[in-house]
């Protein structure tokens, strides 16, 4: 089953609470997951009686970051390896309690993990894989000649291409940037070699495609938690407790 079925199942059975405020809005990135976790916590916050709308595919991890600062948003899913890494700046991982810290000090509160790691990974199709003999991100070092494409927030994030380039010494130098979907799309057609993978994404075995190992620990853990406003303890309180019963899910 996947992880977010499990919670999913999880919100349905909680019981409809007496809204106290407004509208509330919970937000999502551009690609699948993202947005259905959004529908998720839509999905939670209505079953609680709150009247709440998703704003859907708002973009990247800044975005959606700095609308929940400026109390667009009332709450998103995000992952810890993000949080670590692109929010708070981080070179190496933080343990969640001083992560957790670190968001209240911005007026947020953060859930313990919902129960699954959805951390990146580089992908080929299994003819790449199999005509050049790659199992692993360090055997892209013997292909400059690949064509590498990539999604355009993992292009400039500092846990992405940069990180990963400099990390692995990669000596690609035709390297682009694109939608997520576009790119599975260019990688099935054979417009591009190599791509960035959600290790959770279904896709990745509806197209045989093939996750490189990440045999130098380059990428950290992305578990996925609940960002909210400190606010909405008080604002909504029956959806905020109902935000953590999803935890370790």
């Amino acid at each position: 089953m996947r992880p977010w079925r499990t919670i999913l199942t999880a919100l349905l059975l909680c019981t409809p609470a007496i809204a106290e405020d407004p509208v509330l809005h919970v937000g999502s990135k551009s690609f699948t997951e993202s947005v259905i976790l959004g529908d998720m916590l839509q999905q939670l916050a209505q079953t609680r009686g709150y009247e709440t709308e998703h704003e859907r595919e708002l973009g990247g991890t800044r975005i959606l970051w700095n609308s929940l600062l400026a109390g667009e948003l009332d709450a998103y899913v995000e992952y810890t390896g993000t949080i670590a890494q692109e929010i708070l700046g981080n070179e190496g991982m933080i343990d969640e309690a001083a992560m957790r810290a670190r968001v209240e000090e911005h007026g947020l509160r953060m859930t313990r993990p919902l129960g699954f790691n959805n951390t990146y990974a580089i992908g080929v199709t299994s003819h790449v894989a199999e005509r050049r003999g790659l199992e692993t991100i360090s055997d892209l070092v013997a292909h400059p000649e690949l064509v590498l494409g990539f999604s355009n927030e993992f292009m400039d994030r500092g846990d992405g291409w940069p990180g990963l380039r400099m990390h692995y010494q990669l000596p690609h130098q035709d390297v682009s940037g694109l939608e997520h979907a576009l790119a599975y799309r260019a990688l099935e057609a054979g417009q591009l070699d190599a791509t960035d993978f959600y290790s959770t994404d279904a896709e990745i075995d509806f197209y045989g495609f093939v996750a490189l190992r990440d045999d130098r620990e380059y990428f950290p853990t992305y578990h996925a938690v609940i960002l909210y406003r400190a606010d909405l303890e008080e604002r909504a309180p029956h959806l905020a407790a109902a935000f953590h019963s999803l935890e370790n899910r």
